[in-house]
C-alpha cells in the first residue's frame, strides 16, 4: 500500500513573520526561537528547528469538517521553510522519536480506528490501517501533547 505524507504549505504563515507581537496576538499566534532541543517541529518541513530559528505558534484546523471529529491545535511553521514537505512511502526523521497517535478517517470526515505506536513503528500501523478501503487518510498526531503533526494520504 503506497502512501504519501504532506507537509503543510508554508506560504500563509509567512506573512506573520512582519507582524509585531501585538498583531500576532491579536491573531492568537506568537513568535517563537527554538533552544536546540526537538521540541519545535515544523508541520511544512517535517523536520525539527535548530537552536535560534524563529518559528510561528498558531492555532490550525487540521481536520475542517462539520462534524464532530473537527479537530485544530498549536502548530509551529518555520520561517525558513519555503514549501511542504513530501515523503512517499516513508516516514520523516521528526517521527522517528516521538510517540504517534494514528487518526484513520472515512471520506465523511468520521474516525474509523486509531492507533498509539512509537514513531519508528508508524510504517506498518499506516500500511494496516489503509487496509481498510474505507480511510480516506490519516491523520498523525504527536500524542504526548496531541497536537497535530501531518497528513497522510494513499499515493
Amino acid at each position: 500500500m503506497a502512501y504519501r505524507i504532506e507537509g503543510l504549505d508554508p506560504a500563509p504563515y509567512v506573512p506573520l513573520f512582519a507582524l509585531t507581537d501585538a498583531e500576532l496576538e491579536e491573531r492568537q499566534a506568537r513568535q517563537v526561537t527554538a533552544d536546540g532541543r526537538p521540541a519545535f517541529p515544523c508541520r511544512a518541513t517535517l523536520e525539527d528547528a535548530g537552536a535560534g530559528e524563529r518559528l510561528i505558534l498558531v492555532n490550525h484546523v487540521s481536520h475542517d469538517v462539520a462534524g464532530p471529529f473537527r479537530s485544530s491545535f498549536a502548530i509551529y511553521v518555520r520561517e525558513s521553510a519555503e514549501r511542504p514537505a513530501v515523503f512517499r512511502d516513508t516516514l520523516p526523521p521528526v517521527f522517528a522519536t516521538r510517540t504517534l497517535t494514528l487518526r484513520a478517517i472515512d471520506g465523511d470526515g468520521m474516525l474509523v480506528d486509531a492507533v498509539l505506536v512509537p514513531g519508528a513503528d508508524a510504517d506498518a500501523a499506516i500500511r494496516r490501517l489503509f487496509g481498510n478501503p474505507h480511510i480516506a487518510q490519516i491523520h498523525a498526531h504527536y500524542a504526548a501533547p496531541g497536537c497535530f503533526a501531518a497528513k497522510i494520504v494513499r499515493d
